[in-house]
């Protein structure tokens, strides 16, 4: 009778083993398939990103048009300024 009680726990033994070694299998290749498609995800998601080189691919038409006028304002006073500073400058 001790020889099938041994035997018995060393089964026993055996299949908690393997149970352990399964589930840390498991784990470890959900844990990869979760991290594989994650990076297909960002790379997919880079070739669909819009192809930023100035930023006015990124803006409507109407928003661009809008962008335009007010750095053409922007630059037509800072032409304004600096005349004025250059006036400045030559009357000393």
């Amino acid at each position: 009778m001790g020889h099938q009680h041994e035997t018995g726990s060393g089964t026993l033994t055996t299949l908690v083993a393997g149970a352990v070694i399964g589930a840390a299998g498991l784990a470890w290749w959900l844990l990869n398939e979760a991290e594989r498609r994650s990076r297909i995800s960002r790379q997919r998601s880079m070739l669909h990103a819009p192809r930023m080189q100035d930023g006015s691919e990124v803006l409507e038409p109407d928003e661009n048009r809008l962008l335009e006028q007010r750095v053409e304002k922007l630059n037509a006073e800072i032409a304004r300024v600096r005349a004025q500073l250059e006036r400045l400058g030559s009357e000393d």
